[in-house]
Order: structure tokens, then sequence, then C-alpha cells
């Protein structure tokens, strides 16, 4: 008896939908600071289709022809592999740093920031780990504590960048897996107050985490300093209006609105798509969630089901959180929005998902 194998061709479409509309999107947000920077209106985007793209869909189109359980088998391996490119940031010339933050390797010549590998390599790990542990997962001693020290060890590295964002992401990604897995709700409540105590030591540890903290709890004060982001991207999102700008049309973008091509994008959208095509982006963009979690419910083992759907929680919470603080509901964190934002590393790792995902969801019919 033959068998043919098919991909989710309404997941696929999805996701080029999201990244055809990113590409739009990036288009238009980048043009003032490319010709401010490089005299090339069109330079982000030329970069991020060259570097981001292109390598993206075929990491993803490999990454969909890997039988996902040699994930499985070498689940260590990929874990331990990232936490050392987590480490060498650290190390002077290998690693580098902009903005007082170090979360980047050059690799021949091009950035590379391991912190968006580890969002995929953690999903990998643990995926592999609670499947092992399935019978035992309510295991105070043998399941839960190695799952907060191997979490906090991660934690660490990433809280040290310094990249709170991203450690929101990681969190959210580590505490899916183990609830999908079952976990217990004593477990559960230990692991939130462990998370509240930790975020806020690191708040407390630097100045300018307040900063942030006040400035989303008081965005009316120090307009011009650190609450200046939040205040221009609100700007944008209420000038947007019901019908938008036009795609193109911004007026925040002209130096008004920081990081306009990377966390601040949403204020771009909002701003030139109005409320009703901001909704509409954000409907698509749940819909194409929710079909992603559906297909990790008909996966046919637990590693599959554990590993779609921390891919999924993956984009939900960075999406989530985006949006939130550009919206003024989260304190700013910097962190990008999935297949919209401009980053060739957090592109790449993030179409390498989506290809886990169509493995894994791949349909056998006779």
């Amino acid at each position: 008896m033959s068998r043919h194998y098919s991909f989710n061709h309404q997941f696929i479409g999805l996701t080029l939908a999201l990244l055809a509309f990113g590409l739009v999107m990036l288009t238009s947000a980048s043009q003032v600071i490319g010709l401010d920077d490089f005299n090339d209106p069109f330079y982000y985007i030329k970069h991020q289709l060259i570097f981001g793209v292109l390598p993206g869909l075929l990491c993803m189109i490999l990454a969909s022809h890997i039988p996902y359980r040699l994930y499985e088998k070498y689940a260590i391996a990929i874990f331990a592999g990232t936490v050392i490119l987590l480490i060498l940031i650290f190390i002077p010339g290998i690693g580098f740093t902009h903005a007082g933050a170090s979360r980047w390797l050059a690799v021949l010549g091009i950035s590379v920031q391991p912190s968006e590998i580890m969002k995929l390599a953690l999903v990998i790990f643990l995926s592999s780990w609670f499947a092992k542990r399935k019978d035992k997962t309510n295991d105070f001693y043998y399941t839960f504590v190695p799952f907060l020290l191997i979490l906090g060890a991660v934690s660490l590295l990433i809280a040290l960048q310094p990249d709170l964002g991203t450690l929101g992401v990681v969190i959210a990604i580590a505490i899916s897996i183990y609830w999908i897995a079952e976990m217990r709700r004593t477990h559960l409540l230990i692991f939130v107050f462990v998370i509240i105590l930790g975020f806020g030591i690191l708040i407390k540890a630097a100045p300018y985490r307040l900063s942030r903290i006040s400035a989303y709890l008081n965005p009316r004060e120090d307009q011009l300093g650190a609450s200046y982001q939040i205040n221009q991207s609100l700007i944008g999102i209420g000038s947007g209006g019901i019908l938008g700008r036009g795609i193109g049309q911004s007026k925040q973008k002209y130096h008004y609105l920081p990081e306009v091509a990377g966390d601040s994008i949403f204020a771009v959208i909002a701003e030139e798509l109005g409320f009703i095509g901001t909704s509409g982006f954000i409907i698509f963009y749940l819909y194409f969630i929710i079909h992603g979690f559906r297909l990790g419910k008909r996966a046919l083992n637990p590693f599959g089901k554990y590993m779609i759907c921390g891919i999924m929680s993956w984009f939900a919470s960075q999406m989530l959180i985006n949006i939130g603080a550009m919206v003024g509901l989260l304190p700013l964190t910097g962190l990008p929005l999935p297949f919209v934002s401009y980053g060739s590393s957090a592109l790449i790792v993030t179409l390498s998902g989506i290809g886990v995902v169509m493995n894994v969801s791949i349909s056998k019919k006779s």
C-alpha cells in the first residue's frame, strides 16, 4: 500500500499571507530610515529579503522535510549547542554589543542573535523532556524542580544580555508546554510566584527598567524621555482613525517613532490601515495561531503535540507582548512582531519553526 504525504495547505497559505503582509508594511515603515542611513529607501526591505526571507524559506522547506522524531533524538545536543551560543555572546571579540545590549554574534560578517534560536531550541528540548516524563509530570523532585533549574539557567543567560522581552517569551513557551503536559496546579502557583519574584529582582536591579515601568504606569510623565516611544506610538495609532491614512502615508515614521521598522512597526500598521485594517490583521493573526494549535491537538504523539503547541505559544506570546506594549497595556520590551518586524535572525528561526509544524502535521493518505 502506497502512502502520500501532504502538508496542511491552509497553514502554509496563512503563513505566506502573514509574511507578504509583513514585507509590505516593512517596506512602508523603513523607507525614511533607509534613505537617512544608507541613501536607499529600500535598503531594509532588500536586506530582509536577501538575509531573512530567502534563507528563512529555505530553512522552512528543509525543516518541513526532516522527520520530526529526529529532533527528539538530538534534542539535548540542539539545546546544549544553543546554550553555548548564548554564552559566547559575552566573550569579547566573539559577541558584540549594540545600544547597551549584548545579544549578537558576528558570523561571516552577518549578525546572529542566539536568543532567537533558543526559542525554537527550548521548544524542541522541553517537548522531548516532557514526552519522556509523561507519566511523571506531577512529580515535584523528578520533573518540577529540574524544570525550574533548566529554565532558570536559560533565563539568567537571556536576562544578562539584557532582553526581558525574549525572557517573557521563553517563560511563556516553557509554561505552555508544561501545562499541556498536565502540570499540577500547585506547581503552577509556585512557578508564578518564582517568576514574579524573579522579575521583581531584575527590575529593581537596573534603573532603566524602573524608568520603563514608570513610563508604563505614567505615560504622560517624561514625554521626551522614558515615555517618548509609547507616546509617539499612541499618537500614530490614534491618528489612523477608522480607515487609516493609507499604505505608505504614515507621518510618525518621519523621525518621530523610535524603532519604526522593529518593535514599533505595529504603530505604523495602525496609522496606515486604521482601526478596521488593524483589527483585520489581528483577527487574521489570531486565526493563524488557533489553526496551529488545532494541528497540535491532532498530532500522533505527545512529542509532536508539545512541539506544535510550544511553537504556536511562542508566536502568540510574542505577538501579544509586542502589540500590548505598543498600545500601552504592557511595558516596552523591544520585542519584534513575528513575520512583520525587521530582523533576519528572528525571521529565519520563525520560518524554521513553521517548517517543524508542517512536518509534524503531515497527513497520511493511503
